[in-house]
């Protein structure tokens, strides 16, 4: 059985940080392209960053330069830096896990707000 469990979301004040973690098992985790996703409430779910096993990444516009992604493969995990967070970041954030299938954590909040 699948499994990717987020951890690590919570209340952090504007240009706060917080680090997020996704334990993956049931799966070949290196063959795997990891991303974080998030939503809104009232919008769509959206791409944050995704890493591939060989190292490359793609982040979204809006987090360029302040979210890092990284992975351990020796862990299975999945990991989430975001750094100067913004109120308009304050979403729901889901890890995903994409090969020639595809999988989803059930998320973890991250509300930033004063």
């Amino acid at each position: 059985q699948v499994q990717l469990v987020e951890s690590g979301g919570g209340l952090v004040q504007p240009g706060g940080s917080l680090r997020l973690s996704c334990a993956a098992s049931g799966i070949i985790f290196r063959f795997y392209v990891m991303g974080w996703y998030r939503q809104a409430p009232g919008k769509q779910r959206e791409l944050v960053t995704t890493l591939s096993s060989s190292g490359s990444t793609n982040y979204a516009d809006y987090v360029e330069g302040r979210f890092t992604i990284s992975r351990d493969n020796a862990k299975n995990t999945v990991y989430l830096q975001m750094n100067s967070l913004k109120p308009e970041d304050t979403a729901v954030y889901y890890c995903n896990a994409k090969a020639h299938d595809q999988y989803w954590g059930q998320g973890t909040q991250v509300t930033v707000s004063s």
